[in-house]
């Protein structure tokens, strides 16, 4: 008796049908399952067994053979077990032989030893190739139903393999629609840039980048607030689109995360870091901190104490807003808008420049410590900021009710709302990300910009860092409601740009 169910599988962030054959012959007792399964989906035999069993349902004494098709690709996952049951159920007679539902539903879950479903990772990459596919609706377990229901797909819920096993032979399930909200998501965060003292510069250059969605490094001593500020950037960043949240929740889906990603994420991976865990890899080619970051940001603290070979392993995803994996055996693509923050100290010590202490690092100590930047990576970092030690006058001052973060965002949205508006494109819709192609057309400079420009650079900055420098002035001529650039912006995204400090520091 051969039985047949859809089901999906995840490669990456995407989804590809897998039709789940099950042979039911007379034999010895056994199961075997091909189609280059891994061991979680060999393992689902164990699963299936004591699942039907406990279910109420003859599990068949006979040999079974289950083919996950198409044969050549991997197999990942405990997603199958519940097709794989099914088959089991019907080809042996005891769900309803009408194969019409096994065309109409795709099926997906884990399954309990007592035959409860349990969630599954990757269900929106899921539930976004079964409505490719025209499938009319996913049968899921209770805790994927809202993540399938984002993508626009109807989900089937259940809490059993009874449940569903009803729902085959006549019953009911609950459905979630497919219907999808168009209002942003919602940003819940106790931080707030009001709890940053003094830093004006600092702070003007967080709504900047916020603003443009530019990178930002912050160097200055110990204590000084860089990782403060850094962690406040996704308070002054507007909620997640809807289109953001999706692709979010894709790439931290192929990491095992489950249900919707809601916030902007923010990913802050120790110094010790490796590039493969920057970048992504492994025999599946998993994503990494950059892919992970996708609509948010990623904070390198302690920058200069990264890897070189790490550090530069975010020069492609910084100027491609993408991940490539490698390996031998695949070679996957992950989404990598994200903005970059590194706060660094100027010396290993950390108190080279800084009034009332003294440096314990030498000139070659300190050239060293800082080659760890190199030239090719700053140049792909739009603004670069020097911050002092906070006075103790500073630090007892109280509050200041201008510099909190709504009072920012709401600022930082109108200049997002301002590039929407001029771009009126998907690839590029913030300052940031406009190709250099596009500069010509809406970044036009009169005499006065390119006269501040050619004297703020000397000569020094390279043909990428002056398009960055041009992005930035555009970001604040839409901080400041002005259609065109003028001498005054420019100067101040010059003044944002300058590596003096690091000059003076090697």
């Amino acid at each position: 008796m051969l039985s047949r169910v859809f089901s999906i599988g995840v490669r990456g962030i995407d989804g590809y049908p897998v039709l789940v054959e099950l042979d039911l012959a007379n034999g010895l007792p056994n199961f075997t399952t091909v189609g280059l399964p891994d061991s979680a989906v060999r393992e689902a035999r164990e699963r299936v067994t004591s699942a039907v069993r406990n279910s109420g349902y003859k599990f068949p004494a006979r040999r079974i053979t289950v083919n996950l098709a198409p044969a050549q690709a991997r197999k990942q996952g405990t997603q199958f077990d519940l097709p794989i049951a099914l088959a089991v159920l019907s080809a042996s007679g005891q769900v309803r032989a009408d194969e019409g539902w096994s065309k109409r539903y795709c099926f997906i879950g884990e399954l309990a030893l007592d035959g409860r479903l349990r969630s599954v990772s990757g269900a929106l990459a899921m539930a976004t190739k079964a409505k490719e596919e025209g499938f009319e609706a996913l049968v899921v377990p209770h805790e994927n139903a809202a993540e399938v229901s984002a993508s626009g797909m109807t989900a089937y819920s259940a809490g059993s393999l009874a449940e569903v096993v009803g729902f085959i032979n006549g019953g009911e399930l609950r459905s979630v629609s497919g219907a999808r909200s168009s209002a942003p998501i919602a940003r819940r965060s106790a931080e707030d840039l009001g709890d940053v003292k003094g830093q004006i510069m600092a702070k003007r250059a967080l709504e900047v980048s916020a603003a443009g969605g530019h990178n930002l490094l912050l160097i200055g001593p110990p204590g000084a607030g860089k990782s403060m500020l850094a962690r406040r950037l996704t308070t002054l960043l507007p909620p997640l689109t809807d289109g953001e949240a999706l692709e979010a929740t894709r790439v931290h889906s192929a990491r095992g995360r489950r249900g919707l990603v809601t916030e902007r994420p923010f990913r802050a991976p120790h110094h010790t870091a490796s590039a493969a865990s920057l970048i992504g890899g492994g025999p599946a080619c998993l994503p990494g901190e950059a892919a992970l970051a996708h609509a948010g940001v990623l904070f390198l603290d302690e920058l200069a104490e990264f890897p070189r070979p790490a550090l530069e392993a975010l020069r492609q995803p910084l100027e491609d807003h993408r991940v490539v994996v490698s390996r031998a055996k695949d070679t996957l693509e992950y989404p990598a808008r994200f903005m970059l923050v590194g706060a660094s100290n100027p010396c290993p010590c950390g108190w080279r420049g800084a009034d009332g202490h003294d440096c314990r690092c030498s000139g070659p100590e300190v050239r060293r410590y800082l080659a760890q930047l190199s030239g090719p990576l700053l140049d792909r970092i739009d603004i670069h900021v020097e911050m002092a030690a906070l006075s103790f006058g500073t630090w007892a001052a109280p509050k200041a009710a201008a510099d909190t973060s709504a009072v920012v965002r709401a600022r930082v949205e109108k200049a997002r709302e301002a590039q929407r508006r001029r771009f009126g494109r998907d690839d590029f819709a913030v300052n940031a990300y406009l190709p250099a192609a596009e500069l010509g057309r809406w970044c036009p400079l009169d005499a006065g910009c390119l006269m501040v420009l050619e004297r703020a650079s000397g000569g020094g900055f390279s043909a990428r860092a002056l398009d960055r420098c041009v992005r930035v002035a555009r970001t604040i001529a839409d901080l400041a409601g002005r259609e065109a650039i003028e001498a005054h912006h420019m100067s101040e995204a010059a003044s944002l740009r300058g590596l003096e400090r690091l000059n003076r520091l090697c």
